[in-house]
């Protein structure tokens, strides 16, 4: 258990989905004690009634550890699949030819529908589709108002409703279904911290969220699609966060480039201080078994070399034999790999600053001082969260403590790189201020008796995105 006053020891933060195997309040109390910091809710399964109960068992964790737990609702987005078969299974071979279209009537070896008009639309001659995971690759042939021929490259059967990816066209349509806007407005409704949008293809897809949303809670792209990969710098404009999944994107792109999209994703999420999620597989043997396999815990290790905000389990922990266990062994090798004394410098070496994207300087100096004075820790005063991200942002080794009048802002930095928020009273003054930071600092054993720490916060208090200050102080003797 990571005790209420317990100071950070680790900066990697872990988010950990729940499902059938974690969804009671026993196990996820013990997923929080274990080190998971965001609770992810996966509405592609569970009704809204098994969301509403899961949600209420981590305010009930967060209220019993005393430390803020965040929810992220992740929306399922389309799903694009294939119709059905007049008489089950139909064998393929390469080289098979196969008619694509729009009518409804079961499939055979000759042709199928695909009920998806805006896939149809986009397909040009010499595109790839991928059904059933990859598993079955087609390529167009030929294109017609509603319909198109497509040639077998790869697979040996087809069957009712597998899944269709066009990894190299732009769909043109919303990525929220009208299922996605009814988990949305429920997930609001009870105040969840992040909502995840699949499917991204551009930033438009993240305005149409980011409008509907209406700031009630912070927004992630979910970043699975080659399309999105081209138009990274918009769509992490208008994102509060972002996640490799790496599921969807694996299946879309060849896996021997997912690595680089993996370090590209992160990069430039990271130049521009925005939150990011490593995502899929990372500790995916643990689903049935109670250690992971070394090329995974070098997985998770690879992602905190690249300075990744957090890293997540799904299955692991969702449908897993051993959740528990699972966010147990993340938390050790994330805290083993902060231990390399190479891992500041490797951090640094993965760091891409986009020379478009301004550095903030009172951030700059707040680190640089705190390094000058081997500052026990840095205390940010924020109202929404920003001088928080923007702390984070310099990957500073010294703990960012941050203080906020907002609950809910406490709950969103869970997911934020080295930071640990907690709700405290607004400073009257600086001299409140200093006298807050440093009874904080030391009730929660961030700073030894007497120990020094850096202040930041903004004039007037209270107004966000005023972070104009800097103050060396003691922690509380």
């Amino acid at each position: 258990m990571r005790p209420a006053t317990h100071p950070l020891m680790r900066r990697t933060k872990i988010v950990a989905t729940l499902g059938p195997a974690s969804s009671t309040a026993e196990v996820v109390l013990a997923l929080a004690e274990a080190g998971a910091d965001v609770f992810r809710l996966n509405f592609s399964h569970g009704s809204h009634a098994d969301h509403a109960t899961s949600m209420a068992n981590i305010r009930a964790a967060s209220e019993h550890l005393r430390r803020p737990l965040a929810i992220l609702a992740d929306l399922q987005g389309p799903k694009f699949r294939l119709g059905r078969f007049a008489s089950g299974p139909v064998r393929i071979s390469i080289g098979h030819t196969l008619r694509l279209d729009s009518d409804p009537t079961p499939g055979t070896a000759e042709r199928v529908c695909l009920p998806h008009p805006e896939i149809l639309a986009a397909l040009a001659v010499g595109e790839l589709l991928l059904v059933d995971d990859g598993k079955v690759r087609l390529r167009v042939q030929a294109v017609g108002q509603g319909w198109a021929q497509v040639q077998v490259e790869q697979g040996d059967e087809l069957s009712d409703r597998k899944g269709v990816n066009v990894p190299s066209s732009l769909i043109e349509s919303s990525p929220l279904t009208a299922k996605d806007r009814a988990d949305l407005s429920f997930a609001l409704d009870n105040h969840v911290d992040y909502v995840a949008l699949s499917f991204v293809q551009r930033a438009a897809d993240m305005a149409e969220l980011r409008k509907l949303v209406g700031g009630r809670a912070r927004v992630l792209a979910k970043i699975e699609k080659p399309q999105a990969l081209t138009r990274l710098p918009e769509i992490l404009d208008l994102c509060d966060a972002v996640m490799v999944a790496r599921g969807d994107l694996g299946v879309e792109l060849a896996p021997e480039d997912v690595p680089g999209a993996q370090k590209s994703i992160v990069r430039a999420a990271r130049s521009r201080g925005v939150p990011v999620i490593v995502a899929t597989q990372m500790l995916d043997s643990m689903v049935n078994n109670a250690t992971p396999t070394r090329a995974e815990a070098s997985d998770v290790a690879h992602a905190v070399y690249e300075g990744a905000d957090a890293v997540m389990l799904s299955g692991e922990t969702a449908a897993g034999r051993h959740p528990v266990l699972a966010v147990g062994m993340m938390d050790r090798i994330i805290a083993k790999t902060e231990a390399d004394p190479r891992w500041p410098g490797m951090m640094d070496a993965d760091r891409e600053d986009d020379p478009s994207f301004e550095i903030d300087p009172i951030s700059l100096a707040a680190v640089t001082a705190a390094k000058a004075a081997r500052a026990s820790c840095i205390v940010t005063f924020t109202a929404r969260g920003a001088s928080a991200l923007r702390m984070a942002r310099q990957r500073a080794l010294p703990p960012i403590l941050a203080l906020t009048v907002d609950a809910n802002t406490a709950r969103r930095l869970a997911l934020v790189w080295g930071v640990e928020a907690f709700v405290t009273e607004e400073p009257a003054d600086v001299d409140g201020m200093a006298k807050i930071a440093a009874r904080e600092s030391r009730l929660r054993d961030f700073a030894p008796p007497n120990g020094r720490i850096v202040v930041v916060a903004g004039v007037p208090f209270g107004t966000p995105g005023a972070t104009n200050l800097i103050r060396l102080a003691r922690a509380d003797s």
